[in-house]
């Protein structure tokens, strides 16, 4: 393999790929970038075993194709200390040292046998497909990874579940305290089916998304998925598993609603927050007319504290409770500038919608559990 390549074009491929690398993984060569070089184009590939990524760079000077397997943070942080340069790289084949060398300079580092790389699992003969634009994707992941869970014995709760169907398309995560629900038109799809995504591969593409306006490719059957975009394809391993039947959980008949400001709501919460108890986190929301006072207090430090916010609100005299993390959560997340809060009595499910936004195609719905008040 012998080619050369401008240093920062490199390292920006590098960069993109190593977000997948893990620091001590199961196996030894997944330290390494996959490096295939054919047809003018380098592929590099990286791997934590269950999540793959792959991109492909155009490469000018070729002088011989070939592949390897070279050390990812070595390589990484050397390219970080070059200003732009051409770099060229060469190794001999069955060696197993790669040479670097630019205009004032060269190195030497080690490299591997590309055959001990593992392959990339294929997609099954039945599968399905999904078109998500980019823009889309990435705000339904977004505005849904922050409710998955860390849970060994419900793995399904650690994802993001696909709901693809021809007419809404929802993506749904939910730690059990919380349920978030975004909605959007728009997909094309041959047929209604489902996937949960891990949070691990949803944190990738949450990362490298924004970088890119075009329509996503997805392809998977019922253990892998193929995300394609740009020069660029994600391949994870889902999860495995049933996800909970969420839209039975929804309450349809919520008819005490607080409409509030968003950010005028956090901003109390958060106040108010410092003063809750540090082992129950509870702060409670006690609604009448037109106003609600929010309060929390931590007997055992002698701490408490309370805010009145103006709201509109008509519905029965309340007083439920939060977990205030939860709820600063939702509330730091959701896009709308307006909330509407509908209740139904304190031991059940808080329903947050938006009060007055329609956002064309797409919509979020929060849920949240409360918490019992303590005397």
């Amino acid at each position: 393999m012998k080619f050369t390549v401008s240093s920062s074009e490199l390292l920006n491929g590098l960069m993109s790929v190593s977000k997948v690398i893990v620091p001590k993984p199961t196996n030894s060569i997944l330290e390494n970038f996959l490096f295939q070089l054919q047809d003018n184009t380098l592929t590099v590939t990286a791997s934590d075993g269950e999540t793959t990524l792959k991109t492909q760079l155009p490469i000018a000077q070729v002088s011989q194709e070939g592949a390897t397997a070279v050390p990812a943070k070595l390589l990484t942080d050397s390219l970080k200390e070059f200003p732009d340069q051409p770099l060229a790289f060469s190794v001999d084949e069955g060696s197993s040292v790669m040479d670097i060398v630019w205009a004032s300079g060269a190195s030497k580092i080690p490299c591997f046998d590309a055959a001990d790389f593992p392959e990339l699992p294929e997609i099954g003969e039945i599968s399905e497909s999904v078109i998500i634009p980019s823009a889309t994707l990435l705000d339904g992941i977004g505005n849904t990874i922050y409710a998955t869970a860390e849970e060994e014995l419900r793995p399904v709760m650690n994802g993001i579940f696909f709901d693809i169907d021809p007419e809404v398309t929802t993506l749904v995560a939910s730690d059990a305290h919380k349920l978030i629900c975004y909605s959007f038109l728009g997909a094309k799809l041959s047929q209604k089916s489902n996937f949960i995504l891990h949070k691990k591969p949803a944190s990738i593409l949450k990362s490298i998304l924004a970088r890119y306006d075009e329509d996503i490719t997805i392809r998977y059957d019922n253990k892998n998925a193929y995300f394609s975009f740009g020069n660029n394809i994600l391949v994870c391993r889902l999860i495995e598993g049933n996800y909970p039947a969420y839209r039975s959980v929804i309450p349809k008949n919520n008819n005490n609603k607080l409409v509030i400001g968003r950010t005028d709501l956090l901003g109390v919460v958060k106040r108010i927050a410092v003063c809750s108890n540090q082992i129950s986190n509870q702060i409670r929301l006690k609604l009448s007319l037109n106003e609600v006072l929010i309060s929390a207090q931590d007997l055992g430090f002698s701490m408490s504290a309370h805010e009145t916010l103006p709201c509109q609100y008509d519905g029965q005299e309340m007083e439920i409770g939060f977990k205030a993390p939860f709820l600063l959560e939702i509330l730091s997340n959701l896009p709308y500038q307006n909330i509407c809060m509908e209740l139904a009595d304190p031991a059940r499910a808080a329903l947050i919608v938006s009060a007055d936004e329609a956002r064309p195609g797409q919509d979020i719905r929060a849920l949240l559990m409360p918490v019992m008040i303590n005397a």
